[in-house]
């Protein structure tokens, strides 16, 4: 018995993004600065949206709830992984890899399912723009909302205590940056297929379903702008739809990779980078492409800057 509660509730050891070589303090500052640039990023475009009138729209009000959920997101994850390598150690407690798991899961499905409904938001106002206010009305926007996070937390409540309470007897070396699901069940050992089931199902609905919806939307888009006779208007919704679809598709298919491709596919190489894709930089990109871009919010931004001179 004291060996099954040492298995559960020993701490971990993760051996982080870096490794202490020449380069391993330039990759440090980078994801230093990222992090920094994307909170700084993310907390501009919730502090616009709300001060500013022209900002109150569905399509404003869902994108600062993503960037709310991007700055949750990122701290979960970036400032253990930066003290670590600062302090040369990468020790978690059993109860701070729950926590952080559980806070993972939870923003990381939320952001799926959202990333999902703000596509089928653009898809109405470009293709229905009469019908726009009626379909995205404002009950609509907080039923979108209320259904990512109720998405996101169910996927935490599920996965967090069947992970958690699996023995880790194997190893407590974690050769990743953070706790994630794929590395923690290579960690386990005993009976995983009640795991394995509820991860693929878990997978099909906050991945699958939200990235098909997303694939609908704007095939269903780039068909109506191909249809406009302005070529002004066209080469502009070209130009915003093609970068949407970048950060969409780097965010799921890194997702993808880690979720629902055979173990076999995988390396702890591999696994750090497509997680650092969607973990690290679609936080800072998100709100570049999404919003910093777009002429309402740097109206927004000159307007702010007006008021405090």
């Amino acid at each position: 018995m004291d060996g099954d509660n040492k298995s559960f509730f020993s701490d971990f050891t993760l051996t982080g993004l870096f490794t202490h070589h020449k380069a391993s303090g330039f990759l440090f500052s980078v994801i230093c600065a990222i992090f920094f640039m994307a909170m700084i990023a993310n907390g501009v475009m919730i502090f616009l949206i709300h001060i500013d009138p022209h900002l109150h729209t569905p399509m404003y009000f869902l994108l600062s709830h993503l960037s709310f959920i991007d700055m949750m997101f990122v701290s979960t994850i970036v400032p253990k992984m930066l003290v670590d390598y600062l302090v040369g150690k990468g020790t978690i407690s059993f109860l701070a890899c729950t926590a952080q798991y559980f806070l993972y899961m939870g923003f990381v499905g939320a952001e799926f399912f959202l990333l999902g409904l703000m596509a089928y938001d653009r898809y109405v106002a470009i293709c229905n723009p009469l019908r726009y206010p009626v379909l995205m009305s404002h009950r609509v926007c907080w039923m979108i909302l209320a259904s990512s996070w109720f998405g996101g937390a169910l996927d935490s409540f599920l996965l967090t205590p069947i992970t958690m309470s699996l023995p880790f007897c194997a190893s407590h070396k974690i050769n990743h940056f953070f706790c994630e699901a794929p590395t923690m069940l290579r960690l386990a050992c005993g009976d995983k297929a009640v795991y394995e089931t509820v991860m693929y199902v878990c997978c099909v609905m906050m991945l699958l379903i939200p990235f098909s919806v997303v694939i609908a939307s704007y095939t269903r888009l780039l068909i109506t702008v191909h249809q406009m006779k302005s070529a002004e208007g066209k080469k502009k919704a070209f130009a915003t739809c093609s970068s949407h679809m970048m950060v969409v598709m780097m965010f799921y298919g890194a997702a993808l990779y880690t979720y629902m491709l055979p173990q076999s596919y995988h390396t702890p190489v591999k696994d750090k980078v497509f997680s650092a894709f969607y973990t690290i930089l679609t936080p800072l990109l998100n709100p570049l492409i999404y919003s910093l871009r777009n002429r309402d919010v740097s109206g927004a931004f000159k307007r702010a800057l007006a008021r405090c001179q």
